[in-house]
């Protein structure tokens, strides 16, 4: 029995802070979008191990506060606006497909079947798992590991060079991919914000 297939125009692996922070975004920008959990990426074609990469989105304690009321205002806004988050839904397998043809650059499998699309947002990982996972691609990530990514339609949330960043930080990585995924869906901007969404601001 095949798989079940699904495409959407963005896929967001990880269903806490910096997912639906920018599964929000991109509703906003009207992009739509298939949020699910987990993943460690080992490489492309490889299985999750569930102990290999580091929680990038665990609060520390002076932001913890700020963290749960953001989190509080997105977890509204995804439920008032039936964002499609699948917490019970694990990603297990990336693949890349064939980004010259016709078929969208991405696959996910996870237990129910196979999600498919052409940009990838990914909130749970270490810089150098990516570049492991970039040059097992065949992509020669050099010093800009960002470019190498986008030009992939992979894009990162809730990801800090050496530290774990802030709510706010968040926030504005999320604002950017939305941005920059919005371009793409709608290259010649007929994209406008949802009216009455929700918008993507830390609490003062």
């Amino acid at each position: 029995m095949s798989a079940d297939i699904e495409r959407t125009a963005a896929i967001v692996i990880g269903t806490g802070l910096s997912g639906l922070a920018v599964a929000s975004e991109l509703q906003r920008r009207g992009v739509a979008s298939i949020i699910v959990d987990g993943l460690d990426l080992l490489g492309a074609g490889h299985p999750a191990n569930a102990s290999s990469l580091q929680r990038c989105d665990a609060a520390d304690a002076a932001s913890l506060q700020e963290r749960n009321e953001i989190l509080r205002h997105l977890r509204n806004y995804a439920a008032s606006h039936k964002l499609d988050v699948r917490t019970n839904i694990r990603a297990l397998q990336l693949d890349q497909l064939d980004a010259d043809g016709p078929t969208p650059r991405w696959a996910v499998r996870t237990p129910g079947g196979i999600l498919l699309a052409d940009h990838l947002v990914l909130t749970r990982c270490a810089h150098s798992q990516l570049r492991r996972m970039l040059s097992e691609l065949g992509v020669a990530a050099g010093q800009s590991l960002m470019a190498a990514m986008h030009a992939l339609g992979m894009y990162l949330v809730g990801v800090g060079e050496l530290i774990t960043p802030t709510p706010k930080e968040v926030l504005r990585q999320a604002k950017v991919v939305g941005q920059a995924i919005s371009a793409k869906v709608y290259p010649d901007g007929f994209s406008s914000l949802v009216p009455g969404s929700y918008a993507l601001a830390a609490p003062a």
